[in-house]
């Protein structure tokens, strides 16, 4: 069979139970589940993996809701990474072109409904391939919980379970199509808890240590401290627990969530030691006790060339997604709702990835309801200023990942106008386009291997002789 034979028989097998993905992924929207609690979610896609004749394994890596689903035998090994976690507070009606929520409840603003949806729709359609080819290969299916917070890949990587895999594909939805050729930031996500003692604010304050004294305190801290971190690095804070609502009583306990971001893992944990030393301080200061919990940490993205120029040649052969008037009409009514200047991040991206087009053309395809184009092919040594636990699978086997439109222009990630959106035929046609790029370049892999010999080669040369070392303490588990 010739390349284009078996591209056009792999599309075909895709296109035939494409009806499937979609209802997957509209299924997962509605169940909205957050962090680790996926039993609907992880539940939908481990019945229809094993209804496709894979072999499903549940309870992964200390999470009830992460699976591997597993086809094939012999080498190569292909990972397909899938997400299928929502956001809390983000509810939102589907189709409304304003913000509207049935009622509170978590929300599909970043897609992972078309996440899991599309990475299925790879598996399965690699599987149907390779049910009637001669050819070896394993295909695993890996349900990964928690990216939004929880970060449940880090813990899957520190419990091994990607140890075999000889490449990883995966993708995301967007508002553009094109690979991702940028590293991420590293991330550490820690709660800092002070106890002190309760009392009468007015009658016994002497008697009273407040707890978010030294909260406030240990912001006030970090905050001198950020003059004197790398420039790329974040840290965030939310106070999860402010002592509760009478002023009049010393607040006895008092907690904040912090999150960590710099570009290399070295960097956050040498910023994360400073702030704990501050926490301390703030403790001492006001005589309280101070805890530290942590919930999650994840790696910074190991970026692969080699396995991302294959699967942007797949890109190619698959051309422009297409869209109706009706679906171009559809986002327009949502670009409408965006704030003036939105479109001014879009037209820099458009003029940085296209370098022939002029201004006025960047303005002109910003324009656009949503981008149909596929992107051309770049990288860049800066990280994108956000974090994802791909990164951990990332370190322990080369990886690639596509964005594809699924979006109108100019929305953002984490809004309700994704939320809205996020049932309807433009995030379907994303869906399915991914799954077949992120099928192709398996098939790719699969019939030649020195895709993964290269890939593998380029992979050790950017670790630079480091080791993946889990930055979650032992004795952390999933919660």
């Amino acid at each position: 069979m010739t390349d284009e034979n078996r591209v056009k028989r792999l599309i075909g097998l895709i296109d035939a139970k494409a009806g499937a993905f979609t209802d997957v992924s509209d299924s997962i929207w509605g169940y909205a589940e957050t962090r680790f609690n996926l039993e609907r979610s992880a539940g939908l896609l481990s019945s229809v993996l094993k209804r496709e004749g894979f072999g499903v394994s549940r309870g992964v890596a200390g999470m009830d809701h992460a699976l591997v689903a597993s086809y094939g035998s012999g080498s190569p090994v292909i990972g397909i990474l899938a997400e299928y976690d929502a956001l809390s507070n983000l509810a939102q009606e589907s189709d409304v072109m304003e913000k509207r929520a049935a009622e509170p409840g978590g929300g599909h603003g970043c897609g992972h409904n078309a996440l899991g949806a599309g990475a299925l729709a790879a598996a399965v359609g690699l599987k149907d391939f390779l049910a009637s080819s001669p050819r070896e290969g394993t295909i695993k299916f890996f349900g990964c919980p928690a990216e939004e917070s929880g970060s449940g890949k880090a813990f899957m990587a520190r419990a091994g379970v990607f140890d075999e895999t000889d490449v990883m594909l995966t993708w995301h939805p967007w508002t553009e199509t094109r690979i991702w050729g940028q590293s991420s930031l590293a991330n550490y996500q820690v709660y800092f808890h002070f106890k002190g003692i309760s009392s009468h604010a007015a009658a016994s304050p002497d008697m009273g240590r407040s707890a978010l004294d030294s909260l406030e305190l240990m912001s006030v801290g970090v905050n001198y401290l950020r003059e004197h971190i790398v420039q790329e690095a974040r840290i965030h804070y939310a106070y999860t627990n402010a002592g509760g609502m009478s002023p009049n009583v010393v607040q006895s306990d008092a907690s904040a969530l912090y999150f960590i971001r710099a570009p290399k893992s070295g960097q956050v944990r040498r910023i994360f030691e400073r702030v704990a030393d501050i926490a301390r301080g703030a403790a001492l200061m006001s005589r309280t006790t101070m805890e530290i919990e942590w919930d999650s940490a994840c790696a910074e993205y190991i970026v692969n060339e080699a396995l991302g120029r294959v699967m942007y040649e797949n890109m190619k052969k698959l051309g422009n997604l297409k869209y109706s008037d009706g679906e171009m009409e559809y986002a327009r009514r949502f670009t409408a709702t965006l704030q003036d200047g939105s479109r001014q991040g879009v037209t820099s991206l458009i003029r940085k990835c296209f370098p022939d087009i002029d201004g006025e053309q960047a303005m002109r395809m910003a324009s656009e309801p949503v981008l149909s184009e596929v992107f051309p092919y770049s990288m860049t040594d800066v990280a994108m200023p956000g974090s994802t636990d791909v990164g951990d699978a990332s370190w322990i086997a080369p990886t690639a990942q596509v964005l594809v439109t699924c979006y109108p222009t100019g929305t953002q990630s984490h809004s309700w106008q994704w939320v809205a959106a996020g049932k309807s035929p433009i995030v379907h046609k994303g869906l399915i386009y991914a799954g077949k790029v992120m099928a192709m370049t398996a098939l790719d892999v699969i019939c030649d291997p020195e895709i993964a010999a290269r890939a593998k080669e380029e992979h050790l040369e950017r670790l630079g002789g480091e080791r993946y070392v889990c930055a979650i303490p032992e004795d952390v588990k999933p919660h």
